[in-house]
């Protein structure tokens, strides 16, 4: 599978106007638009003027297009088109939600579940976790993650555009319900997926880093020749903020020493943590994520404020955390439901050098554990 190190992706210099007019281009060339939501039997719904495209960003045979930035009671997001332009022809595009996660990343929704007594975001492609009371299928967030190449131009777009404008209806209207309790995407998610994995697979399908001891992150290790390159590998740097970060955001693209993958450090005002590792492949699906994704240890990637509550909706009330046992720091005074991962995150030796060798920091203490 081709592999591309691409770097300087921004917004294209067009304007909204100018926007508009290539994507009907698209239309009039006969790409017959997709949308899996409400709108499906609509073929002029996104000629409202809120959901018509006002920025583009592209990226190999891939053009985003993204319209203004709404907002509803669970999620800041963009309405999106995806096109796939092999050569000069088109052929396919699709309506798409980016929305940003509480860690800072870039995703595109799946599908929803919206009943009178739940309102869930689909977040990728499934996978099994092993916990001590027996194994649960839980969504794989990571393989929702838009390239690492676009998130810069996506801040961007979204500082630009801010504030977002309230906006209930356009989430059903772009995104197919699912069934309650549905985590499992739909097979135009999963099926190319399963393709490129029959084709190509990292470090021959199997993690590039672990912890080799549970409760212990500077046991965090990886396997040879993908470790983050902090001396050659960094590529380049992005600047957005965050309110509930304390102010500025820096995202560093930081590629593994084998050149196989790349990584994205975030360094805030309060935090720095690791987002999921990603491949430099350049193919990306109709919903804009690549096809092909990396297996590493989940507690390498756990963002600054992570869940950990208690839940009070099971009976006895139970916590639920996303935060090693024993690490889990203050709660977030913006999201009380988030809590410090500072105990955890500040003892990984990556962070330490990431520290040290790209942002010129003496070594900083680790919170004490809780």
């Amino acid at each position: 599978m081709e592999t591309v190190i691409v770097k300087g992706v921004r917004p294209d210099s067009l304007t909204p106007r100018q926007v508009g007019r290539a994507f009907q281009t698209l239309l009039d060339d006969g790409a017959v638009l997709r949308v899996d939501g409400d709108a499906r039997d609509d073929a002029d719904w996104w000629h409202a003027r809120p959901y018509r495209p006002r920025h583009r960003v592209s990226l190999f045979d891939i053009e985003y297009y993204l319209a203004g930035y709404r907002r509803d009671d669970d999620l800041n997001f963009f309405v999106g088109y995806v096109a796939s332009r092999p050569g000069e022809r088109v052929i396919r595009l699709h309506a798409r939600i980016f929305y940003k996660d509480s860690s800072l990343v870039w995703r595109v929704a799946t599908h929803v579940i919206r009943t009178p007594d739940e309102n869930w975001i689909g977040k990728g492609d499934v996978k099994i976790e092993k916990r001590p009371d027996g194994e649960y299928l839980t969504s794989a967030e990571e393989t929702a993650n838009l390239p690492y190449e676009v998130q810069g131009a996506f801040d961007d777009i979204s500082r630009e555009s801010s504030p977002s404008v309230y906006d209930a209806k356009a989430v059903p209207l772009i995104l197919r319900n699912a069934p309650s309790n549905r985590l499992r995407p739909f097979d135009d998610f999963t099926r190319p997926r399963r393709r490129a994995h029959a084709e190509y697979q990292i470090n021959r399908g199997r993690p590039i880093a672990r912890c080799l001891r549970p409760d212990d992150p500077s046991s965090i290790e990886f396997a040879p020749g993908f470790a983050p390159d902090f001396n050659s590998g960094v590529l380049e740097s992005t600047r957005s903020g965050s309110k509930l970060y304390g102010g500025k955001v820096r995202k560093f693209r930081i590629l593994s020493v084998n050149r196989l993958v790349q990584y994205q450090f975030v360094a805030t005002p309060t935090h720095v943590w690791i987002d999921h590792p990603q491949t430099i492949t350049t193919e990306v699906m109709s919903y804009g994520v690549r096809t092909v994704d990396v297996l590493a240890a989940e507690e390498i990637t756990i963002p600054g404020f992570e869940f950990h509550y208690l839940d009070e909706t099971e009976d006895p009330p139970e916590w639920h955390s996303q935060i090693p046992v024993g690490f889990a720091g203050e709660p977030s005074e913006l999201d009380p439901a988030r809590a410090d991962a500072s105990p955890w995150i500040e003892r990984m030796q990556t962070i330490r050098e990431f520290r040290r060798k790209v942002l010129k920091q003496n070594r900083r203490k680790a919170p004490p554990r809780p």
